[in-house]
């Protein structure tokens, strides 16, 4: 019972920290950022109608974090343009979810949102 608590404090953190980083309400439309939580990774990607279908849209992967329960900390990922998730190496783990998106949302070195 405490795991299943534990799990929805996250997830009701992780949809507080996603709002600090989406676009005004009215450009959601056409940019909008999203996420999935499954099995202690949580995958960031940005929302986008797709370039030939506007009706349609795409969800553009660029930024990832796995919890690692025996260490207590949380591996932090970019995605290549070859499409491959690599180690964010000037911080490759943080301690706690604020950390990873404090890193994402600063993107030092271009990273995340080129």
């Amino acid at each position: 019972m405490d795991h299943d608590k534990n799990i929805n404090l996250l997830e009701v953190r992780i949809q507080k920290l996603i709002e600090t980083m989406r676009p005004s309400v009215h450009m959601r439309d056409e940019l909008d950022i999203g996420y999935s939580f499954r099995n202690n990774t949580l995958e960031l990607f940005e929302i986008r109608p797709r370039w030939d279908k506007k009706d349609k849209k795409i969800n553009s992967p660029f930024a990832k974090t796995k919890f690692i329960k025996s260490r207590g900390i949380w591996q932090i990922y970019w995605l290549r343009a070859n499409g491959k998730w690599v180690s964010y190496n000037p911080n490759p783990e943080v301690n706690d979810i604020v950390g990873f998106f404090e890193i994402v949302k600063e993107d030092k070195h271009s990273c995340f949102f080129g």
